[in-house]
């Protein structure tokens, strides 16, 4: 499949709707469970449990975002490469990491220019995307 600005964000079904939509429901749960257990003098396993679902929603967002932090330095890693191949320098200091993730999906007739505008102009990774005339896609990104 041919990707572009439309089609590229990657959603895994399992993990990003079904399994945030269970820790939610364990976690309102738990909450509501610690509430009612309140009169009960139940509090040491409401609250273990309440504690667990905090547990869970952490370990759910750091499985998300250490991986993708690794990413993003490959990502300024091959662009920088890229841009010392076409140019005999390396990228410009002014660019943000969410510049140089955007133009990765630049064509390298395309990627000198938009880099020079994204840093002209403060351009969005979202405008850099938008701008580029012929996608190149990035099928490797989880």
């Amino acid at each position: 499949m041919e990707q572009n600005y439309k089609n590229h964000p990657h959603f895994v079904t399992g993990y990003h709707r079904i399994l945030s939509v269970l820790l939610l429901a364990g976690f309102i749960g738990s909450i509501i469970n610690l509430c009612k257990s309140w009169d009960n003098n139940n509090l040491y396993s409401a609250s273990l449990l309440l504690l667990l679902f905090i547990c869970c929603i952490y370990s759910y967002w750091y499985l998300r975002v250490f991986p993708l932090r690794a990413q993003d330095r490959a990502i300024r890693a091959e662009e920088n490469f890229r841009h010392y191949i076409l140019t005999g320098k390396q990228l410009p200091a002014g660019l943000k990491m969410g510049q140089i993730i955007a133009l990765r999906f630049a064509p390298d007739e395309e990627f000198i220019e938009l880099i020079q505008r994204a840093i002209k102009e403060n351009l969005s990774a979202k405008t850099i995307k938008l701008a580029i005339l012929k996608w190149k896609g990035d099928h490797y990104r989880v």
